[in-house]
């Protein structure tokens, strides 16, 4: 193996700056995610049959179809669907955040059903109306207990988010596999795309287990 860093490392500040634009996606497309991850599960614990079929529906789709399919026709199927091109930073939003809120909406709604129902009896026994009891009551004690299960989905995100590449997301990825065409060597580049991205998980884990302690010491 001929493995040259030195003419690399130069590169490394380029490559570094795709941190920002990875970030900012996983972010926003983990909050869109989630508020819409709640909505579902909602959905599915309803007594309303059509909003259950609807977010079941809903659910296969998106994880029974790869991200990647839904990321390029998002994206590539924008013009022909909405007359203009969807911006490859918002179509990557909304591709992440879309998917991420079918695995979510699952993680939130076995999180409700693991609730006590107890709870909800004594809240209903005290006249509480149905969405401050959801609201004050039940999903705060289902957000603590899938708290690991939620961190394990933004982490698969971050992971995941790789892909935007494809669509010429100027992130992590795409940065490294630019400065591989450039210096005609692209296994060192990728070498420190895989690394970035290594430290990134392994940060966000840590943080998951310091609020997960601090959570249960609150209890």
């Amino acid at each position: 193996m001929n493995l040259d860093f030195t003419s690399i490392l130069p590169s490394l500040p380029y490559i570094l700056r795709g941190i920002g634009v990875t970030l900012q996606i996983v972010a926003l497309a983990g909050l869109l995610g989630f508020l819409l991850g709640i909505i579902l599960s909602l959905f599915k614990i309803s007594s309303i049959k059509v909003l259950g079929w609807f977010a079941d529906i809903y659910t296969s789709i998106f994880r029974g179809t790869p991200l990647v399919l839904q990321l390029m026709i998002i994206y590539f199927g924008s013009p022909q669907i909405l007359g203009y091109q969807i911006e490859p930073y918002v179509a990557a939003v909304l591709a992440f955040g879309l998917n991420s809120a079918a695995y979510i909406s699952e993680i939130i709604r076995a999180g409700i059903l693991a609730v006590d129902k107890g709870q909800s009896e004594a809240a209903m026994a005290l006249g509480v109306p149905y969405r401050p009891m959801m609201l004050n009551i039940i999903l705060p004690q289902a957000l603590k207990n899938i708290l690991p299960a939620l961190m394990n989905e933004f982490i698969t995100l971050t992971k995941e988010s790789a892909i935007v590449t494809t669509i010429g997301v100027m992130d992590i990825m795409r940065r490294a596999y630019q400065v591989g065409a450039d210096k005609y060597s692209f296994f060192e580049p990728l070498l420190l795309a895989g690394l970035i991205y290594y430290i990134m998980v392994m940060t966000l884990t840590i943080l998951g287990k310091v609020i997960e302690r601090r959570m249960r010491r609150g209890d």
